[in-house]
């Protein structure tokens, strides 16, 4: 039996963790961040602390999976085949339809109904083309340049530190199941499969949550 390749226990990245420190950008960097951004990283990265997206997720998401009369997006996670749901925010809803007004024309027939497509007619976030297999991940890069641009590049952070900030200010309202919801999570446990649904307004009051911790309320501030 081969020791050196046995993983770790739980107990120990649990305890690299504690020492690594919390993953999770501030509100202030959120916003810094969203300033700067182009169109299509700012979309994205509002699509990051809104809903929770990585970059697959935005890589594949669709315009007939955004529904602008509700602002909802309805959109099964491809990582783990979960259904799940998020109201958008009215910044990330303005956010998208900008990119789908300003979209570039895809090279790809598959590719006509994705919302994020690069200056060269590609998905953000593909396989490449070539025997060896790998893949091509413009969402980080891009955001990596931005981070860094604005001195706010961390060891370990990148694009998908978004997704592990949404959980864990969504984590507050004290709604795990709609949070899980919104991110897609395969719990695979008899709750999972035996709920039918979440209520919309349990959505909402999960995103409204976040929102307000990105963006305090002018009352709030003084």
């Amino acid at each position: 039996m081969d020791l050196t390749s046995k993983k770790p226990s739980r107990k120990l990245i649990r305890q690299a963790r504690n020492e690594r420190g919390p993953r999770t950008y501030e509100a202030a960097e959120i916003q810094t961040l969203l300033n700067a951004a182009e169109p299509n990283m700012k979309a994205m990265i509002l699509l990051g602390i809104n809903c929770g997206f990585g970059q697959t997720d935005l890589a594949n998401l669709t315009s007939s999976a955004v529904d602008f009369d509700k602002n909802m997006i309805d959109y099964p996670r491809q990582k783990t085949a979960v259904q799940r749901r998020c109201p958008i925010w009215p910044e990330t809803a303005e956010a998208l339809q900008s990119v789908i007004k300003n979209r570039p024309t895809p090279k790809s027939e598959l590719d006509m109904d994705i919302i994020f497509i690069t200056k060269y007619g590609h998905r953000w976030v593909r396989e490449s083309e070539t025997e060896k297999r790998s893949w091509t991940d413009a969402v980080q890069l891009q955001f990596g340049k931005l981070s860094r641009n604005l001195d706010l590049h961390k060891p370990r952070f990148g694009f998908y530190t978004l997704r592990h900030t949404f959980e864990t200010i969504a984590g507050e309202s004290a709604d795990q199941v709609a949070v899980d919801f919104i991110m897609g999570h395969a719990r695979d446990d008899m709750s999972s499969i035996y709920r039918e649904r979440i209520g919309l307004e349990r959505l909402q009051k999960i995103v409204h949550h976040v929102h307000d911790w990105v963006f305090p309320p002018k009352d709030s501030e003084t």
